[in-house]
């Protein structure tokens, strides 16, 4: 079985695939920098670390670094000699990175620059993964948006986690690395702290708010289920026809925010629902192709909206 460097392990994303890859018999390391980007007056951060590795705080190894620090990286990787590495560090907020670009830059691309600048030096590594998104898309031409849609993005999250792709790909055809590329889109799920919309309305409808819908709700999201994009990295790690190749992984169903109103409405009938104006520089996005995922590497989502939001609430009823 492997070991693999999870870079930003402790993160939402990385918990859940730390825990699939032990499920695998395979031997998770995560490094990472525990780095909180909400208010700690307002998160919960430092619970839900607690209960994103429950019942596995022993199976996982955990070192405190920096990927935006090659030293540590580098000592990190040679002392654990990892056979894969799964890339997941970055200012994971998109409307944080307008505001703290230089933060963004240094967090996705120069800390994907560092690990690749040391495993270019080695022969142990066999496939470093990389965590995109389909922000990199800016406004969807057409849906559902497959891998060749064109890269035209809007904001500064989407402007890096492309750049960071560039960056992968130039260093595999100079130094011949093996790699992957994951774009995930609207993940949502338990132990999210992050205030993406669905954690801000689900969290909201059991604590009594009001949720706010942009203009009447028709803004449309691919969203993504945190077990199913765990499992789509896994897949890209491992599986022989991810080598060198690019991949949607979501839900591939466009879902409106109006749609995750309806549904949180079952729950919480007295659910108060406003409205403000429409935010003129989100991407226009919708459903994105999973197709490629699906023939390559097997992949198949196992949540759609209403299973997945019933599963978060569920946790939130029990933990918040």
């Amino acid at each position: 079985m492997a070991k693999v460097l999870v870079v930003g392990g402790a993160g939402f994303i990385g918990a859940y695939v730390c825990r699939e890859l032990l499920e695998l018999g395979h031997t998770p390391v995560v490094i990472d920098a525990f780095i909180n980007y909400i208010s700690p007056l307002n998160s919960a951060y430092q619970k839900y670390l607690q209960y994103r590795f429950e019942g596995i705080e022993d199976k996982v190894e955990i070192l405190r670094g920096d990927a935006r620090n090659k030293d540590q990286i580098r000592r990190a990787i040679m002392k654990h000699k990892p056979s894969h590495i799964i890339h997941l560090a970055a200012l994971p907020i998109a409307d944080l990175s307008n505001e703290a670009s230089e933060e963004a830059l240094d967090s996705i691309v120069q800390s994907a620059t560092n690990v690749l600048e040391v495993i270019r030096d080695v022969d142990f590594v066999k496939r470093f993964v990389y965590a995109s998104s389909s922000m990199i898309y800016g406004d969807f031409e057409y849906a559902p948006c497959d891998e060749e849609h064109p890269k035209r993005p809007k904001e500064v999250y989407g402007g890096t986690k492309y750049a960071g792709e560039i960056i992968v790909e130039a260093f595999a055809r100079r130094f011949g690395l093996k790699y992957a590329i994951v774009r995930p889109s609207a993940v949502y799920g338990p132990t999210d702290v992050n205030r993406r919309v669905s954690q801000i309305f689900v969290e909201n409808a059991i604590l009594g708010k009001a949720i706010y819908l942009h203009g009447d709700g028709s803004t449309s999201l691919d969203f993504t289920y945190i077990k199913d994009i765990a499992h789509g990295f896994v897949l890209a790690t491992f599986h022989e026809n991810a080598e060198n190749e690019t991949f949607n992984i979501t839900a591939g169903q466009g879902r409106s925010l109006k749609d995750l109103a309806t549904i949180l409405q079952q729950y919480f009938s007295d659910l108060q629902i406003e409205h403000k104006p429409v935010d003129v520089f989100r991407p226009k996005r919708g459903s994105l192709s999973i197709d490629k995922a699906k023939k390559l590497i097997g992949y198949e989502p196992q949540y759609d909206l209403e299973s997945g939001i019933k599963e978060y609430v569920e946790f939130l009823k029990d933990k918040l």
